[in-house]
């Protein structure tokens, strides 16, 4: 097949025509391991699919095949075989049975097995089947495949007498996604199947340290009156000892900015500290002449990336524009998250 092959037209940059044969390398080789990928998974599937019709009596049975299958394949070959899989693989099965033509033993498939673990998601046959053809065709990233089908992309579609303006804003949505160069690299499923560790032995301390140092750099590269304070900075009161990851003070705002990392999703809790944190820094260090302590809480799991912005005084909302206009955008702090801690990990890996 020529998408097997590896193909570039020899320029007068030594450098560029290197980076194309490399790049395409790299695609070649996801393509083939994701392919094996998908054909595995639908026999796995298949095989429980007719385990379970040998006992078809037995209501319960197809929930205890995929127990005892699973304990005994993660004891022998590791992660990736838990019972959320195994039943992924069997609706995958179920779902697309002519993926693999039984009788010739032809595999027809033409997405990767995140893409179709995405389009599992679609309930709706007809919706499915157009996801799947326009992922194909429109070689869709599987973040922009996961983001038409939440915003439910086809039925709008559907519903749309002018459908350009409702596909050019999906396209300017999904731009980042497609752009995303690095994609196959952040593919948990291929690191499980070649028997990789998707689980990286780095510390927290050292993950939030990495990302902390970077969101400092990226504050005061921002241009727009951040003066760093302190960072890790020590709270003392009468019973406990706080310490605060940054703390900048924004000369525009005339008001001192903390943040808070988080290297687990977000709570309640995290929420209310920072409200604690924004209260004792108003009273111990905010001057007179000073704006309201503004406080941003971050969470970096790489799948629940999220801002939360925390102010005291409810009845400061005249500041509110202003700070709109000086603070990174949640996306924006999103982004910086997602590629420090990717860029972080790729580094670890290298080092080892």
């Amino acid at each position: 097949m020529a998408n097997d092959v590896i193909q570039y037209q020899k320029s007068d940059d030594i450098l560029q025509d290197a980076k194309s044969i490399i790049e395409q390398a790299q695609l070649v080789a996801h393509r083939t391991v994701d392919s094996i990928l998908v054909q595995r998974n639908w026999f796995l599937g298949q095989r429980i699919a007719l385990e379970e019709l040998k006992h078809k009596e037995r209501a319960d049975y197809g929930a205890e095949i995929v127990k005892n299958l699973s304990k005994k394949l993660t004891e022998t070959y590791g992660k990736g075989f838990d019972r959320s899989n195994l039943y992924h693989f069997l609706n995958f099965y179920k779902e697309f049975p002519q993926i693999v033509d039984t009788a010739c033993r032809q595999f027809t498939g033409r997405l990767t097995w995140s893409h179709y673990r995405v389009l599992l998601q679609e309930k709706n046959t007809d919706a499915r089947k157009w996801y799947e053809k326009e992922a194909f065709e429109q070689t869709w990233a599987v973040k922009t495949l996961q983001r038409n089908i939440s915003s439910q992309y086809y039925f709008r579609l559907l519903m749309s007498q002018n459908k350009k303006p409702v596909e050019e804003e999906m396209k300017a949505l999904t731009q980042d996604f497609q752009n995303d160069k690095l994609e196959f690299v952040k593919n948990p499923f291929i690191a499980e199947f070649l028997g990789f560790s998707t689980e990286i032995d780095l510390s927290e301390s050292k993950l939030e340290s990495a990302i902390l140092t970077n969101l400092q750099k990226f504050l005061m590269e921002m241009g727009k009156g951040y003066a760093f304070v302190a960072r890790q900075q020590h709270i003392h009161t009468e019973k406990e000892d706080y310490y605060i990851d940054l703390v900048f003070y924004n000369y525009i705002l005339k008001c001192f900015v903390l943040i808070d990392l988080k290297t687990t999703k977000i709570t309640h809790q995290d929420v209310g500290q920072m409200d604690m944190y924004i209260r004792m820094y108003d009273e111990l260090k905010k001057g007179k002449d000073d704006n309201p302590t503004l406080g941003i809480v971050l969470c970096s799991q790489t799948d629940e990336d999220i801002a939360r912005y925390s102010i005291l005084h409810g009845n400061e909302q005249l500041f509110a524009s202003k700070y709109k206009l000086y603070l990174p955008t949640e996306e924006e702090l999103k982004k910086e998250i997602e590629e420090q801690t990717l860029i972080f990990k790729l580094q670890y890996e290298d080092a080892k």
